[in-house]
């Protein structure tokens, strides 16, 4: 219908123009004269093409009234949703919770155009507490970013914080689940009295959701801190246990047997026992050095679970003194395992190591780190004195003085199997299969460093290696 009125406007000009035309040829040649008459025409015409003009300039001025305020908000929305994928980006990737929160109430003063925005986290006796704070200079009580002091929570809480000439104008809850932990807010001048539109209101709302999860994250991540230092802390009262302490207690025995058959005059039967004695003490020994090594060789994210591994198998190889080779292709060094994954994959490794020296009899060992389809595998073969693996079909805890079931256990806890190949007199070989992570961390990458290559990616022998193949001085 308003199609037709548009048409309907323009066939009325055009008649109207062609009827004065038509008058200005016949009734109006009688008393107006030339050139009066075409001056006539010409002052109608001007008249209605300007009309039309007038209108259709307002109907394009309000269109694109219209195009940029839509455009402006469209660019408003575009810069709140960037903003909170940086700050999801920020909080996904556990980086700094100090930075994160910072970062997340800087945003909410600039997407909103605010003189202020301030985060409360509540206490435990329902107290208030400034934690971040992003102002112009002068907003604050006492000019001071953060930590100003607690007060009792009302429905004002943050303003406290403000100078007088200043008020809070729009808050938010910040929780995680069902629990509230604070307030965001952001304040502006008493004399600014702007209205805060609904997206703004949306905005605020999901920043605070933002900074929730950050928190909750950074309680997460202590958590994990503090249960992997207790499980580290159990592992190294295990491993006393099983060798330091037994060792000792078995030194003491023996130094006892040593001194009575020695007040008995028992000389070659206290030599044979010292010998023992001495060999006690050089096993012992060599399980103290080689948990000092374990405890300082670490996976760095510069270079990658094959560093740490050909690392840590130079190391074994001198306290050991067994002969060690570790090989590893460039597929499995540009593999992509999660951090986590990668450290599975070097505890069950200095395991397997750790059984090989204590119980093999072996005099040679190699790593071999390859890439198999989706899985990164690790193959550890000895040539010692092996055992019945079909014993092991009644469960690893027949042998829990190999560690196996806690070997099985880390494998699996990142989606990988392990598996013990062996006969006796045939050496032992351990299979780890790790899958790679879609989308893990890539801490194994393209590009770094070979183990034993000194220089990095341009160092002068990266362009002749098609794999790494590295022989410890016992070799």
């Amino acid at each position: 219908m308003y199609r037709r009125r548009r048409w309907l406007a323009v066939l009325a000009a055009v008649l109207f123009v062609g009827a004065v035309e038509a008058l200005s040829d016949t009734a109006f040649d009688a008393f107006l004269p030339f050139p009066f008459h075409t001056l006539l025409v010409l002052a109608v015409v001007g008249a209605v093409v300007g009309t039309g003009a007038l209108f259709a300039f307002r109907q394009i001025d309000r269109l694109t009234r219209d195009l940029r305020e839509r455009n402006a908000a469209l660019e408003s929305r575009n810069a709140v949703l960037k903003a909170l994928y940086d700050v999801s980006v920020a909080v996904s990737g556990r980086a700094d919770p100090d930075k994160t929160i910072a970062s997340i109430v800087d945003h909410a003063r600039a997407l909103l155009r605010a003189d202020g925005a301030l985060l409360g986290l509540d206490g435990p006796a329902g107290e208030l507490s400034l934690r971040a704070a992003s102002v112009v200079p002068g907003i604050l009580l006492g000019d001071q970013p953060a930590g100003v002091g607690v007060m009792a929570r009302g429905e004002d809480d943050l303003a406290c914080y403000l100078r007088a000439d200043y008020e809070v104008r729009l808050v938010a809850p910040v929780g995680y689940g069902e629990k509230r932990v604070g307030t965001l807010g952001v304040a502006t001048a008493r004399s600014d009295r702007r209205r805060f539109d609904p997206t703004e209101v949306e905005t605020l709302a999901a920043l605070a959701t933002q900074v929730g999860l950050a928190l909750e994250a950074a309680r997460l991540q202590s958590e994990l801190q503090a249960l992997a230092v207790q499980s580290e802390r159990e592992r190294i009262a295990r491993e006393m246990h099983d060798g330091l302490a037994q060792v000792l207690g078995y030194v003491n025995t023996k130094s006892q047997a040593v001194e009575e058959m020695l007040v008995a005059g028992r000389v070659a039967e206290a030599r044979q026992l010292l010998a023992e004695l001495a060999a006690a003490a050089r096993s012992v020994y060599v399980d103290v050095r080689e948990a000092i090594v374990s405890l300082s060789a670490q996976v760095p994210p510069e270079r990658g679970v094959a560093a740490a591994l050909e690392e840590y198998a130079a190391l074994y190889a001198e306290s050991s003194k067994l002969a060690v080779r570790f090989k590893a292709s460039p597929e499995a060094i540009a593999a992509q395992l999660s951090a986590v994954a990668q450290a599975e994959v070097f505890s069950i490794a200095r395991e397997a190591l750790t059984n090989v020296r204590k119980h093999a009899r072996a005099h040679r060992v190699t790593l071999n780190l390859a890439l198999e389809g989706p899985e990164v595998v690790l193959r550890i073969e000895d040539d010692g004195a092996g055992f019945d693996a079909e014993l092991l079909s009644t469960g690893p805890e027949r042998w829990p003085h190999f560690g196996l079931a806690g070997m099985r256990e880390r494998a699996e806890s990142v989606g990988g199997r392990i598996a013990w190949h062996s006969t006796q007199g045939a050496g032992t070989q351990v299979e780890l299969r790790i899958p790679v992570g879609v989308g893990a961390s890539s801490l194994l990458q393209e590009g770094v460093a070979s183990p034993g290559e000194i220089g990095g990616p341009t160092g002068p022998h990266q362009a002749v290696r098609s794999s790494i193949s590295v022989r410890s001085e016992a070799d």
